[in-house]
């Protein structure tokens, strides 16, 4: 079973409080989180294919009284794996990096992605990756009572977290948040007081 990713996102969002900061990767992740409700702590990327997880751990460790979730999805965590390196060695108590994986690159026509032969070992295993870059708490989440459970985890996070939500290949319409970087930019800074 696979999850439905806008229901998905609306779960882990629920009840965010005002200390979690968001930074989704480009494409459904970033949609599905304007389609959640736009929030000034919602760092959108626009054209930065691969960092989502890179500005996380910046944020992490810039804000340590501040929870931070990078949600992105597999095609962009593949991009960006060398960041698992990064933040395995530095291991930010308040960061979570959630990967909506639905094997396929969807911004790009449905192809299958490299994480789509997980299941017969033909493919990438990013809870595999995370755990052998040293992320201690890898969770594998494919129904509502897993995704339930990394919500209260992201709730009270103590600890870097991974975490890969399976979720089905769909392209619901897209709800596009503000496109303008700096605008972005001003409202987040705004919003977390610098």
């Amino acid at each position: 079973m696979k999850l439905e990713r806008r229901a998905a996102m609306a779960t882990l969002l629920a009840d965010r409080g005002d200390d979690l900061l968001v930074v989704p990767g480009l494409g459904s992740t970033c949609w599905d989180l304007a389609a959640a409700g736009d929030n000034d702590r919602n760092f959108y990327l626009w054209g930065a294919m691969g960092g989502a997880a890179m500005i996380g751990l910046g944020l992490a460790l810039a804000q340590p009284g501040k929870r931070v979730a990078v949600i992105t999805g597999d095609g962009e965590m593949l991009m960006g794996l060398g960041a698992l390196g990064t933040i395995g060695i530095q291991r930010p108590a308040n960061l979570a990096v959630i990967v909506f994986d639905n094997g396929v690159y969807g911004e790009t026509g449905m192809q299958p992605s490299h994480t789509h032969g997980r299941a017969d070992r033909t493919g990438v295993d990013l809870l595999k990756v995370a755990a052998g870059c040293g992320i201690d708490l890898c969770l594998d989440v494919a129904d509502e009572a897993g995704l339930a459970d990394l919500a209260g985890r992201l709730k009270g996070l103590n600890g870097t977290l991974f975490a890969r939500v399976a979720i089905e290949a769909a392209e619901p319409p897209r709800v596009l948040p503000e496109r303008d970087g700096v605008v972005l930019k001003q409202r987040f800074r705004a919003a977390i007081g610098v």
